[in-house]
């Protein structure tokens, strides 16, 4: 190229470095070394390969200007013993050059304290876990609950502890004061008990936490026992004792004496507040027992005196004449004595009194004399006959409408005038129709039970008048009988009469009682009879007549019985009562070839208490102890268990002997 100078260097810095001459080189060639380097790491000097120097300006190296300047002077390698200088120099690229892999650190200060505090974090630690491990799946230690040490226990040992040695100190007995007449009532007539669940449930347990393990080895913990009150055994109790304490206000009524009039004036009442009761009696357990006073409040009838002396003057006038019926030239006579028999003045509500007559009954009487029995209408019904059930068809016919001859006869009570009633004769459907009760599959005795009891008491009336009335009741696929609901309330004017019946623990005289023996009859017929029991309290107490685990307790309106035809046949109860038993039987088509009633022993057994009483009205008691039974419902079809009911528990409380020492006169 022109005017091109002459190459001074080679532009590759590699290029002034010679080849080596040999294929195999034993020792590197050493040519230059960084600053610092000696070249004593290649061994000593005498061994070292001696090599022509190859680099610009020596023997045989490339010549002329633009050389490389000298390599520096070799620099010899420090050694350990050598003083280190107070600052690393840089190497040729910068960074600072790194200390010898042989050169021994300083010892580092600060190392002892960090020690010390690891040891005493791993001690305290050991410290931690060594005791909760010990106390872990037990109550915490030092648990006390009412004085009684669970500590340490497991939850099995402190509930069983518990149960031992604080169940007693809890059954402090209740000294119900109502209206300066006291009453005691016991703890198991509360349903009191001591909540073990819920009591060791506030204890710690399980693995502590460090301030529970302080706790458990230098301290205590005090818990307050729980206490359980059954509320609704506590409102039966409470409903016993308002029956023997309620007075309730009595209206004003005027019945007959025969042809004369009688009567009643109205009279306030006190009746218990069983809300406020049951609220009174339930603190007072669970504060320890002792006295408590309930509340009585007042009840006012809505009749006035001056209704009842209105009402007396009416019912003179009733009975003055017979009333008489006339039909199409024919005539009946209503005497006075049937009137009387059949009238009643009531209280309305308003505070007045108002007739009401019996029609109905009166023309089971008269009715003959205006119309043909040929004519009169006939209800579809069942008739057991050679011990086959045979129905009765059903028949429409003739008839007066007594709801019509009340309304007309009540007029003449209680206004006066003219005392001759028309009636007319009309066409009366039957109650039951032969449709509703025929192809039911009413064929075959399905269930059947029976009680006993002792004759001639106020009960036995009870019961024959509750057969009675049950007696021919059709139950229909699907429906539910109640018996509250087919009988209603029992009172005087139904035929029942006052007889006792234990409430709530105590035996006190109801209109009605007994009843539960009819109840106990007919849902024991429904158990084998194979039915849905849909509703029905077992009694409180057991009593040897009935089967323990099947008995009934009857009350209107609180307690009933119910249970359901699941069947797709109608169900005929009849019911028939002696003097001394009860038997109802329900005839249907039969769906299981055997219903058996497996009881379990008895269990749990508890004693009763004997006390003495000198109230008035006392009724002696038997003692009956308390116990615990099973009873499971099991049906048979084809030799095989086809179903089995939900095991039934029933526990029954110990039944006071009460002996009557009032002196009689």
């Amino acid at each position: 190229m022109r005017n091109a100078g002459p190459i001074e260097s080679p532009t590759d810095p590699f290029a002034s470095v010679p080849l080596p001459t040999s294929a195999v080189t034993r020792r590197p060639r050493i040519e230059g070394l960084p600053p610092g380097v000696s070249r004593d790491i290649f061994g000593p000097p005498e061994k070292q390969e001696q090599k022509p120097a190859q680099g610009p300006g020596a023997p045989g190296g490339p010549s002329g200007k633009g050389t490389l300047p000298p390599v520096p002077p070799a620099q010899p390698w420090p050694m350990a013993a050598d003083k280190q200088p107070a600052s690393r120099p840089a190497t040729a690229f910068g960074a600072p050059e790194r200390p010898s892999p042989f050169e021994p650190e300083p010892p580092r200060r600060g190392r002892l304290l960090p020690s010390l505090i690891v040891l005493v974090l791993v001690l305290a630690a050991l410290a931690y876990v060594v005791p909760a491990v010990l106390m872990s799946g037990s109550v915490l230690r030092g648990t006390r609950v009412a004085g009684v040490d669970i500590g340490g226990l497991t939850v099995t040992q402190a509930a069983d502890k518990l149960r031992s040695e604080l169940g007693a100190k809890l059954s402090k007995p209740v000294v119900a004061d109502i209206g300066g007449k006291k009453d005691t009532i016991q703890p198991d007539e509360a349903g009191l008990e001591l909540d073990v669940v819920a009591t060791i449930g506030q204890a710690p347990s399980g693995f502590p936490s460090p301030v529970e393990v302080w706790r458990g080895l230098v301290g205590t913990t005090e818990l307050q026992p729980r206490i359980s009150v059954d509320s609704s055994q506590l409102t039966r109790t409470v409903e016993g004792l308002a029956e023997s304490i309620d007075k309730p206000a009595v209206e004003g009524r005027v019945t007959y004496s025969g042809l004369l009039p009688r009567a009643r004036r109205p009279e306030d009442g006190v009746l218990l507040d069983r809300d406020d009761a049951v609220r009174r009696i339930s603190q007072a357990f669970l504060s320890g027992g002792g006295p408590v006073a309930l509340t009585l409040r007042p009840a006012k009838p809505a009749t006035t005196p001056e209704a009842v002396t209105e009402a007396m003057a009416k019912a003179r006038a009733a009975v003055a004449a017979p009333v008489t019926l006339t039909l199409d030239g024919k005539q009946v006579q209503i005497p006075p004595a049937m009137i009387a028999a059949n009238l009643t003045y009531n209280a309305d509500g308003d505070g007045a009194l108002v007739p009401q007559f019996d029609a109905e009954r009166v023309l089971a009487s008269v009715e003959g004399s205006l119309v043909d029995a040929a004519q009169q209408p006939r209800d579809a019904s069942y008739q057991i006959v050679n011990g086959k059930p045979v129905l009765v068809p059903a028949r429409a016919g003739r008839g007066v409408n007594d709801k019509l001859l009340a309304r007309d006869a009540e007029k003449v009570f209680a206004e006066g005038g003219e005392r001759t009633i028309p009636v007319r004769l009309g066409t009366v459907a039957p109650s039951v129709d032969t449709t509703q009760v025929q192809g039911l599959g009413i064929k075959e005795l399905v269930g059947e039970f029976s009680t006993t009891f002792d004759c001639c008491q106020p009960r036995v009336k009870n019961i024959q008048r509750m057969a009675q009335e049950i007696d021919g009741y059709l139950v229909r696929p699907g429906q539910t009988f109640s018996v509250n609901e087919v009988l209603g309330e029992r009172t005087v004017e139904d035929g029942y009469v006052e007889a006792g019946q234990i409430v709530g623990g105590r035996m006190v005289n109801i209109v009605g009682g007994g009843g539960s023996q009819f109840a106990t009859t007919l849902y024991n017929a429904a158990f084998f009879g194979g039915f849905d029991d849909v509703e029905h309290q077992p009694m409180d107490y057991y009593a040897p007549r009935y089967p323990a685990g099947r008995d009934v307790a009857l009350l209107y309106p609180d307690l009933d019985l119910k249970w359901r035809n699941d069947s797709e046949y109608g169900v005929l109860i009849k019911a028939t009562a002696t003097e001394t038993s009860v038997t109802v039987a329900l005839w249907s088509t039969k769906r299981y070839d055997r219903v058996e009633a497996v009881t379990s022993e008895r269990r749990d057994f508890t004693p009763f208490r004997r006390e003495s009483s000198a109230a008035a009205g006392c009724l002696p008691t038997v003692g009956e102890q308390g116990f615990t039974i099973d009873v499971t419902r099991v049906f048979h079809l084809d030799g095989k268990v086809v179903k089995k009911d939900k095991k039934l528990t029933t526990k029954y409380r110990p039944q006071t002997q009460t002996t009557c020492t009032a002196v009689t006169q």
